[in-house]
């Protein structure tokens, strides 16, 4: 029996953030310094797991910094998402360690924990050789440090690559079609805004919604869409499958009837596809991940130029309940003790408050909330306001963290792709969805003896 299964975000991060900074703070030196602690580790040569996005390139360029202070060398495999997840555990279970800092993805955390493979940072920051004073948990966003960070109260990583689900839209288009704001509601968007703005002769559509098969169209498509209707994967009180719930057959079927106003091929986008076509004026919005706005503003790929603009995701009968995403780096536990200690002396520095607003001006998305409290921060990057709304709310039901949501993925990234393409009917689809998470479930012994705790 599972006694401590996660949905959402885990509660505790209080208990974690006091023992952290007493550990830390309660013995170390005035004169702690990353380069003094760096000594016993400089010629050290680590290996960290990047993704193609703007959040690691915005790291590679506060590397040479680190490097130089530290004498620590951080290299990096840049892997493409759809395959981090199976390289790491790869890794992971041989024990090869080629990847000294783990990147982890919000559902991913559960699995890499309660298998151990990666390493409690309890031990680190109770160092007062490790730990800076200034290290300040309490200092993220909970919502970042719980969901991505945390298992089952215990910490594992920081907050690093970070997401809040936004509506980024092409202003010019939606005032041309008479609009002088961005929809607030779904329903909006669907019987008001979609039908003025998708012209398909013209290859002009309203909306994109990234959904090619894989965790995109598990998390980023279906699961966007069951949220703010107020329905979900799993009932919270029963721990039940929950997709022919009235709330969750809603939304889902209003992602089916939202697809006559997307491309053609919309199975087939992935994020860059949907970052791309928004760029290039061929769809009027997307709901996408915060950390892509650098690429949406760059101009060397969009056409748009001043055009960009950004709210919070539109509401539902259920409020808004955008999506949440990201990513903490952790320690390999299978890394040589100098390599792990290398390994917290990177991540505790390109995740501090000290090193923040550099990491949102090269292009990343700091979870630390200092870095948003500066005005000149929100003029400069608008983006930052809405998505400090949407990490505040604090939503608490977001993609299950437990360690089958892999193996579940799967299934429905399969039967969403047929319900998109019309080869299943929502309802059916749904069924067979339902059947199939009960049974990885029931194997995993959730349902044998008293109810899970959900925390």
């Amino acid at each position: 029996m599972k006694n401590a299964v996660k949905i959402g975000v885990a509660v505790g991060v209080a208990a974690i953030t006091g023992a952290a900074l007493l550990g830390a703070q309660g013995t170390a030196q005035a004169t702690w310094s990353v380069t003094e602690a760096a000594k016993p580790y400089a010629g050290t040569t680590i290996k960290a797991v990047y993704l193609d996005r703007p959040g690691y390139k915005a790291a590679d360029k506060l590397l040479p910094e680190f490097e130089k202070l530290t004498g620590i060398k951080v290299t990096s495999e840049v892997i493409p998402y759809e395959n981090t997840r199976e390289k790491m555990v790869l890794d992971f279970t041989s024990k090869s360690a080629t990847y000294d800092v783990a990147l982890t993805d919000v559902v991913w955390i559960g699995e890499y924990a309660a298998n151990g493979w990666l390493a409690p940072l309890e031990k680190f920051t109770k160092d007062p050789k490790l730990a800076d004073p200034a290290l300040n948990l309490s200092g993220f966003f909970p919502i970042l440090l719980d969901s991505f960070g945390t298992w089952d109260k215990k910490l594992y990583g920081l907050p690093f690559d970070n997401y809040a689900g936004l509506l980024f839209y092409n202003r010019c288009m939606l005032e041309k079609a008479g609009f002088k704001a961005p929809p607030k509601t779904w329903d909006e968007l669907m019987t008001k805004y979609a039908p003025k703005l998708t012209n398909a002769k013209a290859g002009q559509y309203a909306y994109a919604l990234q959904s090619r098969r894989g965790e995109t169209q598990s998390a980023d498509s279906f699961m966007r869409m069951l949220w703010p209707f107020g329905g979900s994967l799993i009932d919270a009180k029963t721990f039940e499958p929950n997709l022919l719930s009235v709330a969750s057959q809603k939304g889902l079927q209003f992602r089916q009837d939202l697809m006559k106003y997307m491309p053609p091929g919309i199975v087939d986008y992935d994020h860059n596809e949907a970052v791309n076509a928004l760029n290039q004026g061929k769809v009027a919005m997307i709901t996408e991940w915060s950390a892509f706005n650098g690429t949406l503003n760059d101009p060397k790929a969009s056409k748009i130029g001043k055009c960009l603009a950004v709210a919070t995701e539109p509401a539902g009968p259920a409020g808004i309940k955008g999506a949440l995403g990201g990513f903490s780096y952790g320690i390999n536990a299978s890394s040589d003790e100098k390599k792990q200690a290398a390994a917290y002396l990177f991540i505790q520095w390109i995740t501090s408050e000290a090193k923040a607003k550099d990491y949102v001006r090269a292009g990343g998305v700091s979870a630390r909330k200092s870095a948003y409290n500066d005005p000149a921060i929100q003029r400069a990057y608008p983006f930052t306001v809405p998505m400090v709304k949407a990490w505040n709310q604090g939503n608490p039901v977001f993609r299950p963290r437990f360690p089958e949501w892999p193996a579940i993925s799967e299934i429905v990234a399969q039967i969403g792709t047929e319900m998109m393409l019309g080869k299943v009917s929502v309802k059916d689809g749904a069924t067979q969805i339902n059947t199939k998470v009960k049974e990885i479930l029931t194997k995993a012994g959730y349902y044998s003896g008293a109810k899970p705790k959900l925390q």
